[in-house]
């Protein structure tokens, strides 16, 4: 990541089942207690995606555990959260999710400066046969670079 970043957690199955065509950087509309809790990395995407709603942008499933000394504030750990972007932004994506069948996905989260950020990429989704050959790209890689290093050691 970039100076002064670092990355909180990461959701590895989105870049498996979506081609991610462009990402984002969006704030997040969080409690005190959350935010102790996600700098304590126990922060969950899986699964999670982002929606539209009355022109505000939601990001759902997203599972932030309690923070342990949190006691009677902590809020429940699947409630929706909202993003922070500018309206204009918002609009397009929603207009590109509606007319072209893309999807916003959370990516990761990270610490920038003080500030928890989220990562969201409008993606398509993959069919098998994608799947498949995103695989078979990568096993190959890991095979070519097995080689070289087999060949320089």
């Amino acid at each position: 990541m970039a100076d002064g970043t670092k990355l909180l957690a990461q959701n590895k199955k989105a870049r498996h089942d979506y081609f991610v065509e462009e990402t984002y950087e969006a704030g997040i509309s969080l409690a005190g207690t959350e935010v102790k809790s996600i700098r304590a990395g126990r922060v969950n995407l899986k699964d999670s995606y982002c929606s539209v709603k009355d022109g505000e942008l939601f990001v759902l499933g997203m599972h932030v555990s309690p923070y342990e000394q949190g006691n009677i504030f902590n809020k429940d750990p699947m409630r929706p959260r909202r993003l922070l972007m500018h309206k204009r932004e918002i609009l397009r994506l929603y207009g590109l999710m509606k007319k072209d069948g893309y999807t916003l996905i959370p990516l990761s989260v990270y610490l920038k400066r003080s500030h928890v950020k989220l990562s969201v990429g409008l993606c398509k989704g993959k069919k098998l046969h994608d799947k498949r050959e995103s695989i078979a790209k990568r096993d190959a890689q890991r095979e070519i670079d097995r080689t070289m290093k087999e060949r320089r050691g």
